[in-house]
């Protein structure tokens, strides 16, 4: 019976897309083509008529958009028209358009593009409209929407065909304009505080700046190996270099790692450096800067996200990476000063550790086993062991930590920032160390990087930078559950494997 149905349902669906055709065929055939149609003067979209009635009222205007609904009734007739602002109602009659429009317009398909001038006015239901004089076909819809049979529930249709997404479903939308709005208020901000913004390099020779794997390819005019970017800190630190007291990056990195509700292998990172500052300086930014987005975007700076309240407004909370493990697992690293002390503890807590892990490694697992889930709130996590820290100043008092922090809200790490390294010797065995672990077996580990080294030796004044993940900020920003609902298209397994 099920599959009697499913026939019958496709039968339906074939017949529908063949009259459809079969109407453009029509069109064609007396010269009245809509993929000939190059221009359509808009003068009003709909929430701007509706908003603001008592100025548009008696007034003619030109709408366009998509046909979302029709009712034919004899003489008369209603449809919705959807543009980039929401839906208004268009009232069309024989009298006010022509018998023959009306004819054509009675052939109109859920899904076509049409162009309507008219008057606006108010239905005896009080229903703001157009009244409509004339309309024009500005394109033929040759699929059906979705809802008209099976309607789009299904998420991994919605990621893979986004353009239907937006059509039926006006939250999508709400998000990814919020999602722009975002970003101008970052550029905003940021512009505000002196900041200029530039553009490198994501073909790279050497992607540096972060622990994660790249991508490779390869570059036929020189015959040279190439990687994705994973991060934009080197070449915005040679900038730094040359003179450019404050950049700052919003682009795409790309990361050959696994895909969950919050990573994509591409996404937009922005990284920022300021000369003459510290750490504690882009904890400054990044608290003002949050503030800033959530009420110029949200007008409040309470968010809520899965029915938690976090709140922008109050001072965000300071604590160190030591203070936090001692807090929420009761081990205290400070009492522990070796190696074997570190791994006895890890295996006293059922904290899993590989051979090459250091006392500092472990101090990072004893923290995201314990402590990450609890920071809901925003909260600076500060004072990162060295040996996880490869690009960062070490605290002079205490040389095995480093001047750095992670933002954390929702238990998410949202940011991460640094006292930036500008001792090209200490660099080097940094980069030393890290060439060790490669060869060790971390394929995340960063190799050094020569031309970044004789940027060093040229001299970088003091310098703080930090970088935020934009798309963790717009998934708490918008109350999206997964990144895949703030990237317009996310990445997906191909249909043919």
């Amino acid at each position: 019976m099920g599959e009697q149905k499913s026939n019958q349902t496709e039968q339906d669906l074939n017949h529908v897309l063949k009259a459809r055709r079969d109407k453009l065929a029509e069109l064609q055939a007396a010269g009245k083509d809509p993929f000939q149609i190059t221009k359509y003067d808009v003068t009003a979209h709909s929430m701007e008529i509706k908003d603001h009635y008592d100025q548009w009222e008696e007034k003619e205007v030109s709408i366009a958009g998509r046909m979302m609904f029709k009712r034919v009734m004899g003489k008369a007739s209603f449809c919705n028209l959807q543009d980039l602002q929401g839906r208004i109602q268009v009232y069309v009659a024989r009298d006010s358009v022509g018998e023959d429009a009306y004819k054509e317009f009675k052939k109109l398909d859920i899904g076509d593009i049409v162009g309507v001038k008219g008057t606006v006015f108010t239905t005896k239901t009080g229903e703001i409209s157009v009244h409509a004089s004339e309309f024009t076909l500005l394109s033929k819809s040759l699929q059906v929407l979705p809802e008209k049979f099976h309607g789009l529930t299904d998420t991994d249709l919605r990621y893979r065909q986004r353009y239907v997404d937006l059509i039926m479903n006006e939250d999508v939308k709400d998000t990814f304009i919020k999602r722009s709005k975002i970003l101008a208020a970052i550029r905003k901000y940021l512009g505000g505080e002196g900041f200029m913004e530039v553009e490198t390099p994501m073909l790279v020779s050497n992607a540096g700046g972060a622990a994660a794997r790249p991508f490779e390819t390869h570059f036929n005019a020189l015959d040279e190996d190439l990687k994705l970017r994973i991060s934009l800190e080197l070449y915005l630190k040679r900038l730094i270099v040359g003179g450019l007291e404050r950049v700052y990056e919003i682009g795409r990195v790309f990361r050959n790692e696994g895909l969950d509700t919050r990573h994509n292998p591409e996404f937009t990172l922005m990284e920022l450096y300021q000369a003459y500052t510290d750490y504690h300086g882009m904890m400054d930014l990044t608290e003002n800067l949050y503030r800033f987005v959530a009420q110029e975007v949200l007008g409040t700076t309470k968010i809520v996200y899965n029915g938690v309240e976090m709140d922008l407004g109050k001072p965000f909370e300071r604590i160190t990476m030591l203070d936090a493990v001692k807090k929420y697992s009761g081990v205290d690293f400070n009492e522990i000063h070796t190696l074997e002390e570190a791994r006895a503890a890890a295996k006293e807590k059922h904290v899993e550790f590989e051979e090459r892990h250091k006392k500092g490694d472990i101090l990072n697992l004893f923290f995201e086993a314990f402590v990450e889930e609890h920071l809901i709130q925003p909260t600076f996590v500060m004072d990162h062991p060295v040996e996880i820290s490869p690009l960062t100043k070490k605290k002079p008092e205490n040389p095995e930590y480093t001047e750095r922090f992670e933002f954390f809200m929702n238990g998410w790490e949202m940011a991460n920032a640094y006292s930036e390294l500008n001792d090209p010797i200490d660099q080097r065995e940094r980069f030393k160390a890290q060439e060790e672990q490669f060869a060790a077996g971390d394929e995340e580990a960063n190799h050094t990087d020569e031309d970044f080294l004789n940027a060093l030796e040229i001299g970088m004044p003091p310098t703080g930078g930090i970088g935020f993940g934009i798309d963790r900020m717009c998934m708490l920003l918008t109350d999206s559950a997964a990144i895949r609902d703030v990237l317009l298209f996310p990445t997906m397994k191909s249909l043919d494997k």
